[in-house]
This record gives structure tokens, sequence and C-alpha cells, in this order.
């Protein structure tokens, strides 16, 4: 008989996440006698954050990723374990193919341009033995250019796959499609909302990279206002302890009071700066975002006054600590200069090839479990 302890650990639901209210209810289950749910799937992962397996397990239930706040410190454990996992089942499939996601297709619904998203969740897949089914431009090339609604393409879509990635231009549609759909909905990044798998991946990224998520010192640098990334970051590294965030940004794009009054909400010390080189000398974590012309529309003027005020390049190296890094989620324009490439402190292609991992672990645990 499991001790009390574990018996505990077997119902405690780690993963507390958003779930329409037009499905069937989720059921926790043990790992023997879960089934698929076309709700989403329930799952057990392995409690904590090593790749080693665990002497107990514990059940969860994974519905839709549509926001960074949804996840609790438990919980991100948890998927950066599977991500762990994913790494040493990625480099084992260039012999032989993993076959757990074997049957399952995946529909990526991108109506703005992305790489390394679609791809990396394209890859995540078919490294996992699934299908895809994709269009890289919904926006033009689907029926939203005939004037079809995003619920009646949910819809569509949900009766071709088990699971579907939605990037769109409007904040708050991968929750409408979640709301909408009966399979597991994933936000690849909505407008100028949300783009919580991005989050995952840079916090798994400044644990692999510096060892440790409390106490961290990290400086969000760039458009601020507008991007998704960053705002996803400050919601999910609030979680952890003893944070200082510095803004660092042009007076056009600075963070948005939302994401200041949640900091102030969780006790995350936060500060703006416009000295950027003295900021970099404080952190562990400098995270730099290009500015995002097609925020603007026809301001262009005030993209142009903003565009290339903070620059990570040599000097920004030269009083950076010897252990941080420096993280991108790219496309990069001119706001990192190829100079900081051969540092070893530029993780951001380490950092992109992250979000192969964590992709990985968030399919296999939405469609089959741990």
């Amino acid at each position: 008989m499991a001790a009390p302890a574990a018996r505990a650990a077997l119902t405690r639901p780690h993963l507390s996440l958003p779930s329409s209210s037009r499905r069937s209810p989720r059921l926790s289950l043990t790992p023997s006698s879960a089934p698929r749910l076309r709700g989403g799937a329930a799952t057990s992962v392995a409690a904590g954050t090593s790749a080693a397996p665990q002497q107990h397990q514990v059940t969860t239930r994974l519905g839709d990723v549509i926001e960074a706040q949804q996840f609790d410190r438990d919980a991100l454990n948890e998927i950066f374990a599977v991500a762990r996992e994913m790494e040493a089942v990625e480099r084992g499939s260039h012999g032989a193919p993993s076959r757990v996601l074997e049957g399952h297709l995946m529909a990526t619904l991108f109506y703005e341009p992305s790489t390394r998203t679609r791809l990396s969740f394209e890859a995540a897949m078919r490294r996992l033995g699934g299908e895809v089914l994709t269009t890289e431009n919904a926006r033009e090339f689907s029926s939203a250019a005939k004037g079809e609604t995003l619920e009646d393409t949910i819809r569509t879509v949900e009766g071709y796959s088990d699971i579907i990635v939605l990037r769109h231009f409007e904040s708050g549609a991968a929750r409408r499609a979640a709301d909408t759909a009966n399979i597991p909905v994933i936000n690849a990044g909505d407008g100028p909302g949300q783009h919580p798998t991005q989050a995952l991946l840079d916090v798994y990224t400044i644990k692999r990279e510096i060892g440790t998520l409390d106490g961290i010192k990290l400086g969000l640098v760039g458009d601020l206002a507008n991007g998704r990334t960053v705002r996803s970051l400050a919601y999910l590294i609030a979680k952890y302890h003893n944070i200082k965030i510095y803004f660092v940004s042009p007076d056009v794009v600075k963070m948005k009071d939302d994401i200041k009054d949640y900091l102030n909400s969780k006790g995350v010390e936060w500060e703006e700066s416009s000295d950027l080189l003295e900021v970099a000398s404080k952190c562990d974590v400098i995270y730099q975002t290009r500015i995002q012309k097609e925020r603007f529309g026809e301001r262009i003027d005030l993209y142009e006054a903003a565009r290339g005020k903070y620059i990570v390049d040599k000097k920004v190296l030269d009083v950076l600590p010897k252990h941080a890094v420096i993280m991108h989620p790219l496309p990069r324009l001119d706001e990192i200069t190829v100079e900081v490439d051969s540092d070893p402190r530029a993780a951001y292609f380490r950092q992109a090839k992250n979000g192969l991992y964590i992709r990985m672990a968030l399919l296999k645990l939405l469609l089959v479990g741990h």
C-alpha cells in the first residue's frame, strides 16, 4: 500500500489550466485508466526537474495552453522534467524515430508569419512520430480570406485533427478558439497578447543556463509594449522568489501598466531604466527584443524613433557578468550585433533549440500523458 505522502501526490492536481465550459468535465485519472479525451488529455507526469525516472507519479489534467498565468511552479517543474526527457528522445530519433504520438494529427493554423514557432511545433510532432496538417498564412490562404469566422474554422479543423496550434493577429483569439474546440488548443501567439510556449522555453532556458530561477535579475529590453514574449515571460518568472526585473525601452514602447500591476500584486520588484549598460552590469539575463514595426501601423515615424535606441553589442558584453546570458526570442534585426554571436553568453540559438523540447513535452502531455 502506498505511503500517505505518495497517495496525496497521486491526487494532487498540479496543472491548473483553463478549460471551456462547453466541454465535458475533464477527469483526473491514474495512468492505467486514463483514456484519450476529446476535451483534452488526462495526463500523468513525473514530479521534479530531472530526466531520471521518479519513484511516484502525480495525476494531472492538462487541457489548453492559453496564457502564462495558468501554470504554477509544480506544473512548470513537471513540464521541464518531461522536456529534459525529450532532449534524449530527440537525440535518439535520428536513428530510431519515436512512435509516442504515432497516429495523432496536429493542425497548425498560423494567421501571422512564423519561422521558429511553427517549424519547432511541426518538428516536435514529427520527432514524436505524429503527423502535421499545416497552413502557413491562414489569414490570406484559408477561408478566412472569404470571411469565415475563427470559430467556424476551429469547428472544421478539429474534425481533421487531434490538437490545434494557433497563431493569430488578435489578442484573445486563442481563448476564443479554446472555448469553441473540443480538442486541445495551444496558443502560439495572439497579437500583442501572449505567447505562453515561448515563455515556457524562456524560463526553461534560464534554468538550464543559469542553474536557478529564484533570485535572478532579469533585464527586459526593447519593445515591451507590443512584445507578447516579454509579457508572458514577466507573468511566468513572477512564480519564482526574489526576482528583480529591469525594464529598458524607448518611451513609446514602455511596458504596460497591467504587467506592472501584476508584478506588484505578486511582490516582484521592478524598475524602469534608460541605461542599458548599467542594467547589463547587474543582470543574470538580458532579454533583448526587436522593435515590432508591424504593430505601429501608419506611425512609421514612431517606429523609426524607437528602433536602434538599445543595442546589445561589445560594450554590453564588456560589462555583462561572466555567468550571465543574452537571450532573444528571434527574429532579430540589428538590436544584437553579429559580433555577439560568438560569445558563450549568447544563448539565443540554444534558446530556440529548447523550444523544440518544450513543445515536444507539451504535445506529449496533452495527447498521451507521461
